[in-house]
């Protein structure tokens, strides 16, 4: 699925980029061919919907390409709630540490919430009114591992309620009126394991049943949440959606079908939605060797900060020289004033040089979400190839006027000072 070509041409790109660089560039027809592939594949189940994550990217023109097709929104803030309520879009609500005015949106914007700790329960209840329908997220702790990006311990993790927990906050929901109930559960963070999911869903589902069975409650939806991951380093294998799919078909055959249960799967999808269908665009500016070769480029880590955070890995690649012998090494630097500030250490591309353009793959997802002011740098512009070729500006390069406009207040005349 990975996708390691440019979007742009060399020619485009220099076009762009002479307007506003550096820049990100998003691909509709791969988004959309992508999103499709997802629906069809998990098509065995009637109920089926993907609340896409939007804080994977919360671009209004990306989000919407998606909600067109059939998504919904997985929402964890006030902000994300207001661009799901107007794209119209089904609303799943996931949050922690939830502040009340927050749960107060989220019934107004009629979304599913999902609570994540039981003491939300009375704190739900004493400021909003109790929905029909509600979801809870579970912890089951101890090892769940089926490959090295899974988490080895669920309970090192903030999210979620234990198993007593669980019942007992299906219990007091129940008691308050709930009518319809969901089941969700996070464990992994791009896992390339295609047994993932199905390992999961026998979770959720064996437990789906005991909570029917035990509350007599009606198991509504059971989410799988996200953490389906993408192959960043061209070296690995890709997931398989549809290997992921048969196999929670068959945990669903083998454990609901013969309880005569019939709940939607629905899954909260970012990363696979949309990281092989971005690239962040940006040009060389200086060329430094000292101890090692450095590629200095006009982005930085506050743009794109995957490789500065995790040290993740992102194909680069030069335009115009895709076909060139990789045989220089260089660390690919921005301008921080932090010595993580890389893109890449000791990589071997072909030789750079001084207005070179280099793109950074698979940034459409947790890439210009996780942008930042660092250094007073400021986000760049976003932009979409559209289905008929064209480029359209889908946001505007930050400006230092919007830098400064939330700094301290004249109050007189209630404008920045600055």
């Amino acid at each position: 699925m990975n996708q390691k070509y440019s979007i742009l041409s060399k020619k485009e790109a220099e076009l762009i980029g002479k307007a506003s660089s550096p820049f990100y560039i998003y691909d509709e027809k791969g988004i959309i061919e992508n999103a499709k592939e997802v629906m069809e594949a998990f098509s065995w189940n009637k109920g089926f919907r993907e609340y896409f994550a939007v804080k994977a990217n919360p671009n209004p023109d990306i989000v919407d390409i998606l909600v067109k097709l059939g998504c919904g929104c997985d929402c964890s803030s006030d902000t994300e709630l207001t661009i799901a309520e107007r794209l119209n879009a089904p609303i799943m609500f996931s949050s922690n540490v939830t502040p009340a005015h927050e749960y107060v949106h989220a019934r107004k914007a009629n979304a599913i919430i999902n609570l994540d700790d039981i003491s939300h329960i009375p704190f739900l209840q004493e400021y909003v009114s109790m929905p029909d329908t509600i979801c809870c997220r579970f912890n089951p702790g101890g090892d769940f591992k089926v490959s090295e990006n899974c988490m080895g311990n669920p309970g090192d993790a903030k999210y979620g309620m234990t198993r007593p927990q669980i019942f007992e906050a299906f219990r007091q929901l129940k008691e308050a009126g709930v009518k319809h109930f969901g089941l969700h559960a996070f464990l992994a963070s791009n896992t390339l394991a295609n047994e993932y999911y199905p390992k999961l869903a026998r979770v959720l589902f064996e437990l789906a049943v005991e909570l029917k069975k035990e509350l007599a409650v009606d198991i509504a939806f059971v989410n799988l949440s996200g953490g389906i991951g993408v192959a960043y380093n061209p070296n690995d294998d890709s997931n398989d959606i549809w290997a992921i799919s048969d196999g929670v078909w068959k945990v669903y055959e083998e454990i609901f079908t013969p309880e005569g249960m019939e709940p939607a799967i629905y899954t909260e999808l970012g990363r696979y939605m949309l990281a092989p269908f971005g690239q962040l665009v940006m040009k060389v500016l200086h060329k430094k060797d000292t101890h090692k070769q450095y590629v200095g480029c006009d982005a930085c880590a506050a743009n794109q900060m995957r490789p500065a955070m995790y040290g993740a890995y992102h194909e680069i690649i030069v335009l115009g020289k895709e076909d060139q012998p990789k045989d220089h090494k260089y660390d690919v630097t921005g301008s921080l004033c932090e010595n993580n500030d890389k893109f890449a250490v000791d990589r071997m591309l072909p030789e750079i040089e001084v207005g070179d353009i280099l793109v950074l793959c698979d940034s459409g997802a947790h890439a210009s979400a996780m942008g930042y002011n660092y250094n007073g740098k400021l986000h760049c512009a976003e932009y979409l190839k559209r289905l008929d070729g064209s480029v359209q500006l889908i946001k505007r390069a930050e400006k230092p006027s919007d830098y400064f406009a939330t700094f301290r207040i004249d109050p007189e005349s209630d404008k920045p000072r600055w």
